[in-house]
């Protein structure tokens, strides 16, 4: 009886990875596993080296002040009077991430960032800096040459380089971890897989396709988390998620979204986006989408686009974009292809979408980032 019950489970988990499921993926690219992360350093630092452009001393007291206690620290003495004014040191801030289960001796990037009036960090090095985590322990140590990004300049010969950003750098394994984190990994019952991103029928796909391979283990708690039952050894549950991390889960179709940044004026679509019948009107421009069932029960769409004087009919009946179901994101490309080419603004796309939204003719989720 057993037996024919697990049978018709898994039977049941089959079908119900067949129905309304597009792709699959992995459930190493949906998940995390709480408690593994990366963690925070921080630290406080000076900068050597400088060809010039460090910071003014006389704008920013804390260089020389951290100066004269470094070099205190080396046993030389400055007189408490003396003003030293220095062009090729700067204060910064310096961030790094300790990776999970790291050790003592790795090495690890750190970036490096002016937090005074210094003109640029090019050609700096970076004197021995302790790296704290939010406890104020100290975890690693930082030094090392920094490394800033420039790209050549395409727009004038005259001028060959141009800097992105001089008052930032990087230095690569710049720094050398000097205290682990303690883990609770091994010594728990339960593991927790976190989704990416929250959504109850991925969570339930997920903990149903661990069953198959490890029945009675998975339990989705909420639309984020995939609860695990297992055992408090380190060898059992780096072998269990090994394997549960390369099991292929057959995903739901995409939620139509449009997706607007007003800074910058992109706008992204997705393939799931319908558009229904409706007509958009700005400016001089008109936009008429009209939808036609013709005989073979196959989706139309009739354009007309009025611009200036000139008037332009364009009926659409290519094959593949029918066939491909792509006319819907098509017609709303068309439309902001010409909007832009009015010169139209991004806050008056954002409108646009928005009143199509409201008019019930833009059938997805519209997000501005």
């Amino acid at each position: 009886m057993f037996k024919i019950i697990s049978l018709l489970k898994f039977i049941i988990c089959i079908l119900i990875s067949f129905y309304s499921f597009t792709h699959a993926e992995k459930i190493r690219d949906l998940t995390s596993i709480e408690g593994i992360r990366d963690n925070q350093l921080i630290g406080y630092g000076l900068i050597v080296g400088l060809d010039g452009t460090g910071d003014q001393s006389t704008q920013v007291p804390f260089t020389n002040q951290s100066l004269y206690n470094m070099l205190s620290q080396l046993g030389v003495t400055i007189p408490p009077d003396t003003n030293m004014h220095l062009k090729n040191v700067a204060a910064v801030i310096v961030t790094a991430k300790l990776p999970p289960f790291s050790h003592t001796g790795e090495k690890i990037d750190v970036v490096v960032s002016s937090m005074g009036n210094a003109r640029s960090l090019k050609g700096g090095t970076l004197l021995m800096t302790p790296l704290k985590g939010a406890d104020n322990q100290i975890y690693a140590i930082a030094q090392g040459n920094i490394l800033v990004s420039e790209r050549n300049s395409s727009q004038k010969r005259n001028n060959p380089i141009i800097f992105n950003q001089v008052n930032s750098g990087r230095i690569h394994h710049g720094a050398t971890i000097e205290k682990e984190i303690n883990t609770d990994f091994g010594k728990k019952e339960i593991i927790n897989l976190q989704l990416n991103q929250e959504d109850f029928s991925i969570a339930q796909k997920i903990s149903d396709m661990i069953n198959i391979k490890y029945p009675d283990t998975a339990i989705a708690i909420n639309s984020k988390t995939v609860q695990l039952n297992t055992y408090a050894n380190n060898t059992i549950q780096v072998h269990m998620l090994s394997n549960i991390q390369d099991i292929d889960v057959s995903l739901p179709s995409e939620e139509a979204k449009v997706i607007v940044n007003p800074r910058t004026g992109s706008i992204v679509i997705n393939k799931e986006v319908r558009l229904g019948t409706c007509i958009v009107t700005h400016k001089n421009l008109s936009v008429i989408i009209n939808k036609i069932i013709n005989k073979n029960n196959r989706s139309n769409f009739l354009h007309s686009i009025s611009h200036d004087k000139s008037n332009l009919l364009t009926s659409i009946n290519d094959k593949n974009y029918l066939e491909n179901e792509t006319l819907n994101n098509e017609s709303l490309n068309n439309i902001l292809r010409a909007l832009n080419s009015l010169g139209t603004k991004p806050d008056e796309l954002i409108s646009i979408l928005q009143s199509m939204k409201s008019a019930g003719c833009l059938h997805a989720k519209l997000e501005i980032i």
